[in-house]
Formats: C-alpha cells, sequence, structure tokens
C-alpha cells in the first residue's frame, strides 16, 4: 500500500510523475529547460521567503496587540483566509506562485494574534516555542539528509495513520465539547493530556520527513517550476502546525506552576 505525506499539501495528486517536466520536451513550441524545472535549491529559497513573510506579518499584530487591539478578530480572520488559499492552491497547484505568499501573510495574522494571546497568559512561551519548532525542523532535516532516519513504506504508514487518528480525534472531541459539556482529555493540564501533546508533536515532526522525501522525489521527478512554491507552502503548513502544538504543551507545563 502507497501512502504519500500526509500533509493536505505533499499529499495532494499534483505531486506525481505524471505533472514532472522533461527536459527539451516540445509541447505547443515551448521548451521546458533545466531553469523551468522544480529544484531543492528554489524550494528552499522560497521557504525562507515565506517563513520572512508570515514573521513580519506576525510581528505586525503582535504590536498592534500590546498596543491595545484585541489580537482575536485578525487571528481568526486570518486562519479562515489562510485555508482558503490552502485549498485553492491544493486543486490548482499552477497558481501556487501568487496563493503561497497570501498564505503566509494571512497565517502570519493567525500566528500573531495566537502567540500574542500566550504570551500575555505565559510571559516568554513564545520564543520557547519558536526555538523548539526551529531546533525540531533543524533536527530532522539533518537526519533526512545523512539518512539516519529512511522514509520507508512502513515509515510512511505509521506516520499517516498516526496522523490520521490525531485528526479524527480533535474532530471528535470539538464537535462533541460544541454541544456537551464534555471536556476532552487533551484539555487542561493533567499528566494525560500533556503525555498527548507529546505524542502529537512527535507525529509533527515526523511528517516533515514525509514532507522533506516527497519534496525531493518532486525535484528528482522534474516537476513544474511552481511546484517550489506548492512544496514550499506545503513545508510551512507543518511547521505552524509544530508550533502551535509547542505552544499548547508549554502553556500545560507553565499552567502547573
Amino acid at each position: 500500500m502507497n501512502f504519500k505525506s500526509q500533509n493536505p499539501f505533499l499529499n495532494n495528486k499534483s505531486f506525481s510523475a505524471t505533472t514532472a517536466s522533461k527536459k527539451e520536451q516540445v509541447h505547443q513550441a515551448t521548451i521546458i529547460d533545466y531553469n523551468q524545472e522544480m529544484t531543492l535549491s528554489g524550494t528552499i529559497s522560497k521557504t525562507i521567503l515565506l517563513f520572512l513573510l508570515l514573521t513580519a506579518s506576525a510581528m505586525v499584530i503582535w504590536w498592534m496587540t500590546f498596543n491595545g487591539m484585541n489580537p482575536l478578530v485578525p487571528a481568526i480572520g486570518g486562519a479562515i483566509v489562510g485555508l482558503i488559499l490552502v485549498v485553492i492552491s491544493a486543486f490548482k497547484p499552477h497558481l501556487s506562485p501568487y496563493l503561497a505568499p497570501g498564505y503566509a501573510l494571512f497565517e502570519g495574522l493567525f500566528i500573531g494574534g495566537i502567540s500574542a494571546i500566550f504570551e500575555t497568559m505565559y510571559p516568554g512561551i513564545v520564543i520557547q516555542a519558536v526555538g523548539a519548532t526551529f531546533v525540531t525542523f533543524i533536527v530532522c532535516l539533518g537526519l533526512y539528509k545523512y539518512k539516519i532516519i529512511k522514509v520507508t513504506e512502513q515509515f510512511k504508514s505509521v506516520v499517516v495513520a498516526a496522523t490520521l487518528a490525531i485528526a479524527t480525534y480533535y474532530l471528535i472531541s470539538w464537535v462533541v465539547s460544541m454541544f456537551t459539556s464534555f471536556q476532552p482529555v487533551h484539555y487542561g493540564n493533567s499528566m494525560m493530556s500533556i503525555g498527548i501533546s507529546v505524542f502529537v508533536i512527535i507525529i509533527a515532526a515526523l511528517n516533515l520527513f514525509l514532507d522533506f522525501d516527497r519534496i525531493e522525489k518532486g525535484a528528482e521527478q522534474k516537476m513544474p517550476k511552481y511546484m517550489e512554491w506548492y512544496g514550499a507552502m506545503g513545508l510551512m503548513i507543518t511547521l505552524v502546525w509544530l508550533y502551535i502544538e509547542f505552544l499548547r504543551l508549554l502553556s500545560k507545563l507553565n499552567s502547573k506552576n
């Protein structure tokens, strides 16, 4: 059974060999050459650009929040618009060069607002979450690059199954808590709740390996140049998820003190 990355972006059928461009392929008098093909370096540079855009947007909301503005409205608005852009790009990957920067800017509103709320409650938590996310990314990248951890089919199966289980649990818990007084076990700061957060962070980190693998395969298959934006946007989605989960875990640990 062939499992692909659970990232909603990198799991899209657009990341398949059928979309790969070929050197010297002629179609309607257009030659697709190396400069029009997806590369690892190109994807990395675009990921850095998206990260800078997201950070700049988040810093604006951060500054406005600590100057009296309610961050909840821009956070919710940014999350909704960001999700819409993700869905559009998933079906229209050739629009990624335009949608990816927009996603980074609007997701920055969400990240900035949520971060400001957590920072108000637990001073110093944001820098801890940022540091933990950055270190996790670097470690996973190093482990993947030097083949210390190999992305096998069995590895993919386990990560995908675990991610689907988490998504299903979160969805059911959210729906049930909306209509009843039931409090999901991952709420609060109990040892069970903290354990769940640690588990989710591990799965989110493992998804990075699947994302690295899909991007590397995309470059090897010589996919179109716009897939660099698509892959970069997919990585940002995973990193945002990882950062939010670190915020949740650290808030639980801080609330116990």
